[in-house]
């Protein structure tokens, strides 16, 4: 009989390589989820088999190879280092893996490994403070998709977005000013970089907006520093949420605004979005129209303040699983 309780850490995902081909399977597979791309695939389909994959996959890699590590991507070892890091904490009784939505280490992969070393209580935990279609849900579907072909199913919770409690709001606080403190300028701003979505999305009641407004606002209020609330990644020609961080960027220095700093709260681990878009493109944008400080701060990774929140998420969620949640 089983009796072991299991922690599935589920992230967006990453390529296997900053290589056009590995990038093109990732991107085909991101690509066609329906929670990702709501236009119909009789229409979408052809485009994406058509100019997308033809043309984004090589540009793509030229980003990721700026951002690759000796571990590969940053989003998969900061992620597996999360795991490893809250197995630390939360001791051996409890099986955590970590695992992507797209690509590897599969949400098929977990749980088949977690059932096969007899959990029969399974958390999954989408990564992701602020409600998504596009993250959670899909990241919930994929998990519920590989449980239904299954004749014996474990109990199965869901880790609930955690955008405006106090233990996140502390944990950016936190971190957010260790790195300020520890920089060689004084910033004149802190920019929260949000990534975007599409504004049809909101308007067929996606609460992600709200979401983000909300973080920035109860962060903001513990924070001395102005803060700007933008969202990020725009693709595709229909309208995105707004104020976009990109011109928001480039316009600062026309407005006077020299010295910024840039966090992206609703990441739980750096990845391409962070490093590359706002960290390599963010910078010399900014440079380039006369700004003179730029610092991105890291998100909360596996720091003392991120691994101190996930702990205190996944032991509130295990309550009545475990003796020691």
């Amino acid at each position: 009989m089983m009796h072991g309780i299991g922690v599935l850490l589920i992230n967006l995902g990453t390529p296997d390589s900053a290589e056009p081909k590995a990038v093109r399977k990732y991107l085909a597979e991101f690509l066609s989820d329906r929670r990702v791309v709501e236009i119909p695939q009789i229409a979408w389909q052809p485009l994406l088999r058509g100019v997308i994959l033809r043309t984004r996959p090589r540009k793509s890699a030229e980003a990721y190879s700026k951002v690759w590590t000796e571990d590969g991507s940053p989003l998969r070892a900061i992620t597996k280092r999360k795991a490893a890091a809250l197995r630390a904490r939360l001791g051996d009784e409890i099986m955590i893996l970590d695992a992507m939505r797209y690509g590897q280490p599969s949400i098929a992969d977990g749980l088949g490994e977690m059932l096969a070393h007899d959990c029969d209580r399974i958390l999954l935990a989408p990564l992701y403070p602020q409600y998504c279609a596009a993250t959670t849900a899909t990241a919930n579907d994929k998990a519920f998709e590989i449980l239904s072909g299954m004749r014996w199913q474990p109990a199965i919770r869901t880790l609930p977005p955690y955008y405006d409690d106090p233990a996140y709001i502390g944990a950016l606080k936190a971190n957010i000013e260790r790195q300020l403190a520890a920089l060689d300028f004084e910033p004149e701003k802190l920019l929260l970089s949000f990534h975007g979505m599409p504004e049809r999305t909101r308007k067929l009641g996606d609460p992600y907006y709200d979401h983000c407004q909300t973080t920035a606002r109860l962060l903001a209020a513990k924070l001395s520093l102005p803060v700007d609330v933008t969202f990020q990644s725009r693709f595709g020609r229909a309208k995105w949420l707004e104020p976009a961080t990109d011109e928001t960027i480039e316009a600062y220095p026309r407005k006077g605004v020299k010295r910024i700093a840039v966090a992206a709260p609703g990441f739980s681990a750096d990845c391409l979005e962070t490093l590359e878009e706002l960290g390599i493109r963010g910078r010399e944008s900014f440079l380039s129209s006369g700004g003179e400080k730029f610092a991105l701060l890291e998100c909360l990774n596996d720091s003392p303040e991120g691994m101190g929140l996930l702990e205190t998420l996944i032991r509130r969620e295990l309550a009545g699983w475990h003796e020691g949640a």
